[in-house]
Parts: structure tokens; C-alpha cells; sequence
């Protein structure tokens, strides 16, 4: 991931926006993640947008209002229609441009006639959120190895970890249909519970559904069937980031698992904040993979970086839980993890490397999931199989317990990057409520 920071990550720039300059703001000047929204004072039909303060900015009408030219006009008239994944399609030097182009529209130091126009800018919390990416493929990975061997010790494997576990990021296929977007209800899942020892197993709603902190991976895709991305050649084929909640049915995951893997535990949902947060905003928060310890295995030489010195980004996700009496008291949603990507025992260039490595042809949309985000500490596990012991352990909610989420339970996922050379920047939420099963 490149290193190299410009203009648009200046600490001290400050938009027009007043909202955007305020104290912990998620969307800054420097962050501009790109969204898809419905709004009626930008006309009819999905608009792209990308998220200024506690406003949304219409990339196609500003681009034309404000004249832009070259690559940034390119790459805005690729989201006319509100198509998304067409920006995406194109170059990295194409994304960068329209970022300077909006950066500079929204400057406080551009003079007035070159900025965007006010009939561009709409309230984030009077629009409506759609998926930000038309996800072709979706693909999950298991890439945190805390995760990886406190599950093996809650169900008691004999070998904590698998022999491939170091050697590649084990990853499964997964359902793209029913990703949502933030604020999409979950309806709990139905499917096959294991009753015992020679008992047949019932058709019921689950009774262990949990949560997974994650981050989702956009990629820019462009190898064709048959080609491989190197490991080198991962930075440009990343697009962006935004967070992702997992929802797992733990009690179907272990009846299904044996041998092929998760399937109807994990298709009925993912939630996905709505605002993907670019590559080129999160350069200033490059960091170097966290190392290996001693004694094991290091990564194959087609997923090492020449230099030897795979990198990542500094992202911390925070989790708490709202249940529906919490909510009705207007008690606050209490926080119980906050995970870090810097925790993870693959990064993301190796998940994307890796997924092409046979020649798997990836497109832009296509999205890939990092898999639960947990730490070497109680505080930073990313889901209750970890935090509750597979429910054991309850957890204190308020004055509740959960072991696992109940109806009306409602997972708030928030994230951000911070720097002491940097303005730190936001994700936005990812929440989803659990609704009773069919």
C-alpha cells in the first residue's frame, strides 16, 4: 500500500462544511468516502455520493457545476446513473483525480464561484442508504489466528490450529444477495439443530445467533480468468474498505460444518456500513503487518512483498449491544470489543493475492470479508462464541445478560483511524436489529 501522502491529507484543511471540521467527525476533509443514496433534493433515482461533515455531496453534479476535467471528469461521469462500481472499474490514478477535484470543490480556501454547489450538498440523515456496490462475489475469510484458537479451544479440537493455517488465508464463498446495508432488519435464521448423540436433528429458529466484527474489502478486480495478482500489485487493486457484521447461526455452523464449512450459518445476512472508505484516504494510516512470532511458519514467497514487508492499516472497529429494553429506557448501547485490523494474522493484500492465486478472475464490486477481528485480549474478541464461551459465560448488557443475542438486540459496529501526523477519520455505523424468525 502506498505510503506517499498529497495535499489532500493535510491535518489543518478545513472544508466549507462546518460540520466536517468539527472535533471527531467522522468525515473530515480528508476522508470523502464514497456512498449511494436516494434523496429528493437531488432528483429522482441513486445518486453517488461521498460523505462531507453530516452532509452528502452529489459527485456527478458537482463535477459538472465545477467544470472538472480530465481523469476527475472521467471518473465522475462514471457514476452518472448512480453506478458505482463503474468508478471503481477504472484506474487508481482515475479515483485519485476525483478525489482531488471533490477535495478541492469543498475547500474552505477555494474561492466561492469554484466550489460545489449548495444544491449538491444533502443531509446524510435524510437520505436513504443503499448498498454502495453492486457485490457480484463475496468471499469470507478466517484470517485472525486469536479468533482461529480460541474457537478451537472452546470446542475442544485436538490441534488448535490446522497445518495450512500459516501457509495461506483460508476463505469461503459466500452469498452475495442477501448482503444489506446498515439499519436492514435481521430476521433470525432457521435451519437444522443437532439434538444429541443418534437423536435427528430438529427444523427450528436458531438459538446461538451472534455477530462478527469485520472489514470488508472492495476490490477494483482486472485480471482476466486465468491470470494471477501479485502480491506487489495488490495496492491497485483495492478500492476501498468499510466495516462489516458477519452474522453467524452458531448452532446450525456446527451441525452443517462437518466437512464442507459454513453454508446456511452465514448466508441469511451480512450488514455493511454504507459508506466505503477509499484507499487513498487511508494512506496516512499505513502500517507494517504486525510479525509473526517465533517458531512460526512465515507467509509462501508468492504472498511476501518483495521488500519482505507486508503492510496494513491501522483500523480500530468498535462493538456494543443495544437490547430492546435498553432501547426503550434510552440507555446507551453498551460497548463490549473494539478489535483491531492490526491484530490480523493475514492482511488484506494477502487475502486479495491469495483469491487470485489460481487464476480466479476477480471484478470490481467483488467484496471480500477479513473474517472475525479479534485480539490477543478478552476486550478486543469480535463476536460472543468468543466473549461468552459459546455462551457459558454470559455477558452483562445493562442489567440483562446475553450468551447470545436475543430479538430486539440491536449491534452497533463504529470505526475510525487515528494518527498523531493525520486527521483521524470515520467509517460510520454498520447496526442491524434481530427480528424475530419467520
Amino acid at each position: 500500500m502506498t505510503h506517499s501522502l498529497d495535499h489532500t491529507h493535510d491535518p489543518k484543511a478545513l472544508s466549507f462544511v462546518d460540520s466536517a471540521n468539527q472535533p471527531g467527525a467522522d468525515f473530515p476533509i480528508q476522508n470523502l468516502p464514497f456512498g449511494r443514496i436516494r434523496h429528493a433534493g437531488l432528483g429522482q433515482g441513486v445518486r453517488v455520493v461521498v460523505a462531507i461533515g453530516d452532509m452528502a455531496l452529489d459527485v456527478v453534479a458537482t463535477a459538472r457545476t465545477c467544470g472538472f476535467h480530465g481523469l476527475a471528469a472521467e471518473a465522475a461521469e462514471a457514476c452518472d446513473g448512480g453506478d458505482l462500481n463503474r468508478l471503481i472499474a477504472l484506474s487508481p490514478a482515475h479515483a485519485t483525480s476525483l478525489r482531488h477535484a471533490l477535495f478541492d470543490s469543498l475547500n474552505q480556501e477555494t474561492p466561492a464561484e469554484r466550489r460545489a454547489p449548495e444544491s449538491a450538498l444533502v443531509s446524510i440523515d435524510e437520505s436513504e442508504f443503499l448498498i454502495p456496490v453492486d457485490i457480484g462475489d463475496y468471499t469470507d475469510f478466517f484470517c485472525s489466528m486469536h479468533h482461529a484458537v480460541n474457537a478451537s479451544r472452546i470446542f475442544k479440537r485436538p490441534e488448535p490450529l490446522r497445518p495450512n493455517y500459516h501457509y495461506l488465508p483460508v476463505g469461503y464463498h459466500s452469498r452475495a444477495s442477501s448482503v444489506v446495508v446498515s439499519g436492514t432488519p435481521v430476521t433470525r435464521p432457521k435451519g437444522e439443530l443437532e439434538q444429541g448423540p443418534e437423536q435427528a436433528p430438529v427444523y427450528a429458529p436458531c438459538k446461538k445467533l451472534d455477530y462478527e466484527v469485520e472489514l470488508a474489502i472492495v476490490v477494483r478486480g482486472g485480471n482476466r480468468l486465468g491470470e494471477t495478482i501479485p502480491i506487489d500489485g495488490c495496492d491497485d487493486a483495492i478500492f476501498g474498505v468499510c466495516l462489516q457484521n458477519d452474522w453467524s447461526a452458531r448452532d446450525i455452523q456446527r451441525w452443517e460444518s462437518l466437512p464442507l464449512g459454513p453454508f446456511l450459518a452465514k448466508s441469511f445476512a451480512t450488514t455493511i456500513s454504507p459508506w466505503i472508505v477509499t484507499t487513498d484516504a487511508l494512506r496516512p494510516f499505513v502500517q507494517l503487518q504486525t510479525p509473526r512470532g517465533d517458531g512460526i511458519p512465515q507467509a509462501p514467497d508468492h504472498l511476501k512483498p518483495k521488500a519482505d514487508e507486508d503492510t496494513t492499516w491501522a483500523i480500530k472497529i468498535t462493538c456494543a449491544i443495544e437490547s430492546e429494553k435498553m432501547r426503550s429506557g434510552q440507555v446507551a448501547p453498551r460497548t463490549v470489543a473494539v478489535s483491531d485490523l492490526m491484530d490480523m494474522h493475514w492482511s488484506p493484500k494477502q487475502m486479495v493475492a491469495h483469491h487470485a492465486s489460481n487464476g480466479c478472475n476477480l471484478r470490481a464490486g467483488d467484496m471480500l470479508g477479513s473474517g472475525t477481528i479479534s485480539g490477543p485480549e478478552k476486550d478486543s474478541w469480535g463476536c460472543l462464541l468468543e466473549l461468552t464461551h459459546d455462551g457459558q459465560d454470559p455477558l452483562s448488557i445493562g442489567d440483562e445478560t446475553r450468551g447470545y443475542l436475543s430479538d430486539g438486540d440491536r449491534i452497533v459496529l463504529s470505526g475510525g483511524c487515528t494518527s498523531d501526523e493525520a486527521r483521524s477519520i470515520g467509517f460510520g455505523v454498520c447496526e442491524g436489529i434481530v427480528m424475530p424468525a419467520n
